[in-house]
């Protein structure tokens, strides 16, 4: 059976949204009305819409909110903006932020039709190429993250996405492409963690005409054209490309948008001669740290249930729904692999659990250890140097009993190396020759 499209119309005057929503209908449109902007968020993060229309003026906000909120948790989605005049600079400000179009009052109904069908089409084209990309959470820090990536859409400079594995840095990445001006042409994504050395040269850079070959192979530099060139796993990229892009880059012969990202501490490679310092500098013109679960987990929920939806169909459970029970241990469980390793969680727990409802013992998570006595740091009377140390172990014991003594997942807690983390437990007496406490070694 063919589901039916559906709508979410934002406006404060019941006429019009009644209007709208009729004829919607009768084109085989279901539809949600909401008349503020909160509303209709809170209806965004909980149903799912083919488009949405809103009204310009709202009790709390403009429409120009909504069109951003949408265009960074739930890109692709097409809003349209209803204006009182058609060629007013509001709609053209909706526009520039982000709005598939606009109708203008009063609201013809052939321009409501066609804009519907148009919006619908759209849509279902950008479905797949978009599909995932959304940073959600109402937390301070995340909408710091999304005021952070607003700004950063709004040029070409060079920016490197920093975090944990899961933390969502490719997302913000496309993200970033979807709300620029360089939307309409392509994001090239190159994973430098499978790059042949071998052959990385002429994967950037193309191969060149010969006799024998009679196309001119294009290579990722070319591909990305006044688009986005997106580096995941840059701490792999060998540094001979390393030059040939920083060549580029300092000749202002650069033709896309480079982003870089990484899970490490691009210092350390700086200092092993791992990685180019000057391609480093002209890399993190901008910069941006995506938080970890642990930072925001009043922001779990929210993801969690955004997760389910997605993945629901695929298990032939669409009605599954997540208990008030099931949600509170998801806020209080510990999630090594962030967003990433939610998910896993989210796609078990509904193998498991019976009939549509997700329950706390069908999640099979580990909850948050509570840290022992011994650990709270009495800072009284303390000489500088004293007070720095207990610090500094207090918050490596913190990150080992969290991560169950193992000092490879405690290194990524804390956002040093591995071996940076050995030498500062040697340093501080803490290895296992120095001390009872137990410490595991590398994950095997």
């Amino acid at each position: 059976m063919t589901t039916k499209p559906t709508c979410l119309i934002v406006d404060d005057e019941p006429d019009l949204s009644e209007f709208i929503a009729m004829n919607l209908e009768k084109m085989g449109i279901k539809t949600d009305c909401s008349e503020t902007v909160a509303d209709a968020k809170h209806m965004l993060a909980h149903r799912r819409y083919d488009f949405c229309l809103t009204d310009m003026r709202l009790p709390d906000g403009n429409g120009l909110d909504l069109v951003k909120h949408i265009g960074f948790q739930h890109a692709g989605l097409p809003i349209a903006i209803i204006t009182a005049f058609a060629n007013s600079d509001n709609a053209v400000a909706a526009l520039k932020a982000g709005a598939f179009d606009y109708l203008s009052k009063p609201i013809a109904l052939p321009q409501l039709q066609a804009l519907a069908k148009a919006a619908i089409k759209f849509g279902q084209s950008h479905e797949q190429k978009n599909v995932q990309v959304s940073l959600l959470g109402n937390s301070k820090r995340m909408n710091d993250i999304r005021q952070q990536l607003e700004k950063i859409s709004r040029n070409q400079s060079p920016l490197l996405i920093t975090g944990e594995l899961g933390t969502g840095k490719e997302s913000a990445a496309r993200l970033i492409h979807l709300n620029s001006s360089r939307h309409e042409h392509p994001f090239i994504k190159v994973n430098c963690a499978v790059l042949n050395p071998e052959s990385a040269e002429k994967a950037f850079f193309g191969q060149a005409q010969h006799s024998e070959l009679p196309k001119e192979k294009e290579g990722f530099l070319q591909a990305a054209k006044e688009g986005t060139l997106f580096l995941d796993n840059v701490e792999k990229l060998p540094v001979r490309i390393q030059n040939q892009l920083l060549d580029l880059m300092q000749e202002n012969s650069f033709n896309s948008c480079l982003i870089g990202a990484t899970h490490q501490d691009l210092s350390l490679l700086m200092e092993q001669g791992l990685f180019n310092k000057d391609f480093y500098y002209q890399l993190n013109v901008m910069s941006l740290q995506m938080p970890t679960l642990r930072e925001i987990p009043e922001d779990i929920p929210v993801i969690a249930q955004h997760l389910l939806r997605q993945i629901a169909g695929t298990y032939g459970n669409e009605n599954a729904t997540l208990s008030e029970c099931a949600l509170s241990k998801l806020k209080t469980s510990q999630f090594l692999g962030n967003v990433r390793e939610l998910r896993n969680t989210l796609e078990r727990a509904i193998t498991l659990c019976e009939g549509s409802i997700i329950r706390a013992e069908d999640l099979l998570v580990k909850e948050k250890i509570a840290l022992p006595d011994q650990l709270k740091l009495d800072i009284s009377k303390l000489p500088l140097p004293d007070y720095l140390e207990k610090i500094e172990k207090q918050a490596i014991l913190e990150a080992l009993t969290k991560t169950r003594q193992n000092k490879t997942a405690a290194a990524k807690l804390l956002g040093v190396s591995f071996r940076t983390l050995r030498y500062r437990l040697a340093k501080l007496g803490m290895s296992k020759e120095n001390t009872s406490f137990p410490i595991e070694d590398e994950l095997t």
